[in-house]
């Protein structure tokens, strides 16, 4: 008797709508959002239910499974995958706040919570909660979000900041999409589709319950491995398998255009020069290196927190170390690529163009900062581990 066969993974569902997101990916960028189909068979796909825990209706993957689901967006669409990526991370926080809660924002099919950082904000202690005052910005995927998240310092009815018990004063408060004003603030070299301007809101009132620590693990309520990782480690796998992927597609389309290609005035093809051939051989090596080392070590890490139950500090180091480095060789290779293409990079219509400018966006994002190689060094030199990003 055969076994039942078992559920599609995440990347299997993502080649039923491969098709729809790469051919989508350019009317997504000209409307500055996920166009309405792209929306749809993401949710179809159960995809921005991917980090959310299973008590509340998600599928819990592990860090392997999460950065290849990434990857594997990111080939087809850089956009669509950054949107997946913060809608997720932000549903892993799910497992510090009441069950009650959790499911009343993630109950529906089509739920979905997103946050960005503050430009200002506030958020005032008064009775029964907190009322909320501010404007906050690149918030990814927030155009598809049901719920919102307002990272704000908390201030007594004086105005004086209160601190909490992890030291820091600021909450992230959750309010439904319905509560903020949205800000029309996100024209932008790349990743145009995430639509990640801004929102404001003036005087919402946010009952108690309804917030979380952004260093949220003391609070956790769930067990699972999953729920042992801060949310930084998340976002860093997450957003280094999107510098991946747009690299491998990149680096793909110029394999296959250096078969056909003879540049203008060249006496030999792009695949029979030897200066081309190089950059390739290195371009490849260098992908292949940079996605190994952060894939081997996501897949490490969780069967040593499965095992155990504890994220230790030289893992927390590891996952950044290997994010951060894998952007930077991803925008490498994709520099690489443009390069080896010549003009026909730099058409609209082309397989470069766009994603060069994704790239380069994404490698300005938090988690693209170099600066936190330096930390993994100094860690590794003996010096106390920073974990602004880590």
């Amino acid at each position: 008797m055969k076994d039942a066969q078992a559920p599609a993974g995440p990347v299997e569902r993502i080649g039923r709508i491969a098709g729809l997101i790469e051919g989508a990916a350019a009317a997504s960028e000209a409307a500055g959002q996920l166009t309405a189909e792209v929306v749809d068979a993401l949710h179809a796909q159960r995809l921005f239910r991917l980090l959310l825990p299973a008590a509340y209706g998600g599928e819990e993957v592990d860090l392997a499974t999460w950065f290849r689901a990434m990857e594997a967006l990111a080939k087809l669409d850089a956009s669509a995958a950054w949107c997946v990526g913060q809608i997720n991370g932000c549903a892993a926080a799910s497992a510090a706040l009441e069950p009650a809660i959790a499911h009343e924002i993630w109950g529906g099919a089509r739920s979905a919570l997103s946050w960005g950082p503050p430009v200002a904000s506030r958020a005032e202690e008064v009775d029964g909660g907190h009322r909320l005052t501010g404007e906050w910005m690149m918030s990814s995927g927030s155009r598809h979000a049901t719920w919102i998240g307002l990272m704000a310092p908390v201030v007594d009815r004086s105005g004086a900041p209160v601190p909490l018990p992890t030291g820091v004063t600021t909450r992230i408060f959750l309010v439904p999409v319905e509560a903020v004003t949205f800000i029309d603030n996100w024209q932008v070299v790349g990743l145009r589709a995430t639509n990640s301007g801004g929102f404001k809101v003036d005087g919402r009132f946010v009952p108690d319950g309804y917030s979380l620590a952004r260093e949220h693990l003391a609070d956790v309520r769930l067990p699972g491995p999953l729920y042992k990782f801060p949310l930084n480690s998340l976002f860093a796998i997450g957003f280094s398998a999107v510098a991946l992927g747009i690299a491998r597609s990149m680096l793909d389309a110029v394999l296959a255009l250096a078969r056909e290609k003879t540049p203008r005035l060249a006496k030999t093809s792009l695949r029979d020069n030897h200066h081309v051939q190089f950059q390739i051989g290195e371009a490849e090596a260098r992908l292949r290196s940079a996605r190994g080392f952060v894939e081997s070590t996501a897949a490490g890490v969780w069967q040593e927190v499965a095992a155990s139950g504890q994220l230790t500090v030289p893992r927390r180091i590891d996952i950044r170390m290997a994010s951060t480095f894998a952007i930077h060789e991803a925008v490498a290779v994709a520099d690489a690529a443009w390069q080896i293409a010549g003009a026909s990079a730099i058409f609209n219509s082309g397989a470069f163009e766009r994603r060069l400018r994704d790239i380069r966006t994404l490698m300005q994002q938090a988690q693209g900062r170099k600066s936190h190689l330096q930390d993994a060094g100094a860690y590794l030199l003996g010096l106390p581990p920073n974990f602004a990003f880590a």
